[in-house]
């Protein structure tokens, strides 16, 4: 029996931009949906319960990152992925959308096949078997339902986020390199910088306040307890 279509849900304010996109991913088999504003981004998000959203980050009425801020707070978009759009060149528009739970980002002018790439990336990830649950000390990680508890207090982290901390966790005391933590977490291609890493390695700490992590200088990080 075939799997239903994935729904992805575009919110953009330029309809050139969301008829493009609509019709790229549509030709790839998406089940394809728009939105022209924040508002309206929220109101579809919560209707269609969406898959994947790639989400403008200038945006009338909410801008994306509060769009991004609001959809994370709701449990029932924990595990959404979101893509965010920026025709912005600063760091500090990524960095944002990163610490409000977006998986990932994309920079205008958008190429089509440089999209339809990223969001099959983003997909595959998801999909891969995940391995059984990590009790350490007292963290708990269990990596099927995405929970993590710390002395039985459940912490919620983004979905790259935990994936970045159940890398380390997996194997205490080995350090990970940060090329090996961009490829195993984001995918070989997808391009991310540096800064994505020591953003996420920040909002984990603050959230598990808990001192696991370890930088390593000019190498990476490991995780100990």
């Amino acid at each position: 029996m075939d799997q239903p279509a994935r729904k992805v849900l575009i919110a953009d304010d330029e309809p050139d931009i969301r008829e493009f996109l609509q019709y790229n991913l549509s030709a790839e088999g998406y089940e394809v949906f728009t939105a022209k504003d924040g508002d309206e981004t929220l109101e579809k998000a919560k209707r269609i319960q969406p898959d994947l959203i790639v989400l403008d980050v200038m945006m009338p009425k909410k801008s994306g990152v509060e769009v991004c801020q609001l959809l994370r707070s709701q449990s029932a978009f924990k595990d959404t992925i979101i893509l965010m759009l920026t025709a912005l060149n600063d760091d500090g528009s990524h960095i944002k959308g990163l610490e409000t739970g977006a998986d990932d980002y994309i920079g205008k002018p958008i190429s089509p096949k440089v999209l339809v790439s990223r969001i099959n990336a983003l997909f595959r990830r998801l999909s891969k078997p995940k391995a059984g649950v990590l009790n350490m000390d007292s963290i708990s990680i269990d990596p099927e339902q995405y929970i993590v508890t710390v002395e039985g207090k459940e912490i919620s982290l983004a979905k790259k986020e935990f994936e970045l901390l159940y890398l380390l966790a997996h194997r205490p005391g080995r350090v990970f390199l940060r090329n090996e933590i961009l490829n195993q977490v984001w995918g070989n291609d997808v391009i991310v910088g540096d800064r994505t890493i020591d953003v996420h390695i920040r909002k984990i700490r603050q959230k598990l306040g808990v001192d696991c992590i370890t930088t390593v200088k000019g190498v990476g990080y490991k995780f100990e307890v």
